[in-house]
């Protein structure tokens, strides 16, 4: 039987992360992917911003990763010529009920660490966005864009400098804990039986799947998995924005939002459609309850201008009762498993995340 230092289940933006992480840091490290690419589920159907961290709860995880992420991605991006931008973000308040809640996410923003929020008039927000219909707005100058395929292989190229080795094609059939080893069993092509002495569950949507097959994983330390989709439409008429324009927010979601790409072209979304199976496609009706979202902040948006892009899918370990979920990360303190770390419900900021989680596995690693 083969033996490795360490395995990470997913080549996802957060397995890659984990990988170089554990490389640079010496220890030797194959990544198990089961599709044929890095990247190719939750880590390339998002909105590619690097977040703020501006209303996940005050010391939550998200927060603390997010904020932390946040200034170690865009290091990271400026040193290696990463493609990125910048660019800020307007959270806008089209009534004054709505500009009274505002004062409340700057002060929930600051709780978190995020200090350079900015309250402006109606009017200021108009001096920097024209087009923009507004009673006044929130200016988060640290949020930005990123293009997430560059990054991703960035991460892959330094993790595979520093000796990780991939293999695609290869999904985790099961795993259990023997004499201070994980013994691993994979499937695919060339089945591979291994030996390490740390897995990361880093699976992303299938994360909770993949914890069920490691004999010897307390099933109740295993959260539930719930599908929530996202759907994303792009605009066939130029917008006239530069900054990404974010409503504010409504119970359950932010709301439909606009973001920008690296070339400029906007897109609208995601919004929340609980699913029971995985399926990507965007109806294109859903699009009838964007546009009145949208006039609120842009009232010239013209008929017929929104068509279906593409969608997402959140590794939700929470209900849809339950408003808010948090990043779950197990180390063997937690569920008695030596050598095991699980990563659960890394969703949004997982991307702008990645960084500082792979900093805590290392950490939960005792490296």
């Amino acid at each position: 039987m083969d033996r490795v230092d360490c395995v990470v289940i997913g080549a996802g933006v957060v397995g890659l992360a984990v990988a170089r992480k554990l490389t640079q840091a010496g220890r030797e490290v194959i990544v198990l992917e089961e599709a044929e690419a890095i990247g190719t589920v939750t880590s390339s159907r998002n909105s590619e911003v690097i977040h703020a961290g501006i209303y996940y709860r005050a010391g939550s995880w998200m927060a603390r990763m997010c904020v932390a992420g946040k200034h170690a991605l865009y290091r990271y991006c400026a040193e290696r010529g990463i493609p990125h931008r910048n660019c800020g973000k307007l959270i806008v308040a089209t009534s004054p009920n709505e500009t009274e809640k505002l004062q409340s996410i700057k002060a929930h923003a600051e709780a978190n660490g995020v200090l350079d929020m900015q309250l402006l008039s109606g009017e200021a927000a108009r001096a920097l966005e024209p087009a923009l219909a507004c009673d006044a707005a929130l200016l988060s100058p640290s949020t930005g864009i990123i293009d997430s395929h560059a990054y991703m292989l960035s991460l892959r190229g330094e993790a595979e400098d520093a000796g990780a080795a991939f293999a695609f094609h290869t999904p985790l059939i099961r795993a259990k804990s023997a004499a201070g080893f994980i013994e691993i069993d994979a499937g695919g092509e060339a089945p591979m039986t291994l030996q390490c002495s740390l897995l990361v569950n880093a699976a992303g949507l299938s994360a909770t799947h993949v914890a069920r097959n490691i004999d010897g994983m307390p099933l109740d330390r295993i959260p539930p998995a719930y599908l929530a989709k996202g759907n994303y439409f792009s605009c066939n008429a130029k917008a006239p924005f530069s900054r990404l324009i974010y409503p504010v927010p409504e119970p359950g979601g932010l709301g439909v939002h606009l973001t920008l790409d690296m070339a400029g072209q906007a897109r609208f979304g995601p919004d929340v459609e609980w699913i029971e199976t995985i399926n990507y496609e965007v109806d294109p009706s859903r699009a009838e309850r964007f546009y009145p979202a949208i006039r609120k902040y842009w009232p010239t948006l013209p008929d017929g201008a929104l068509m279906p892009s593409y969608s997402g899918i959140r590794p939700k370990i929470v209900p849809p009762a339950v408003a808010t979920q948090d990043f779950l990360m197990q180390g063997p303190r937690d569920h008695g498993v030596a050598g095991l770390i699980n990563l659960f419900g890394i969703e949004s900021p997982g991307l702008t995340s990645s960084l500082a989680i792979a900093d805590h596995v290392a950490e939960l690693a005792d490296i």
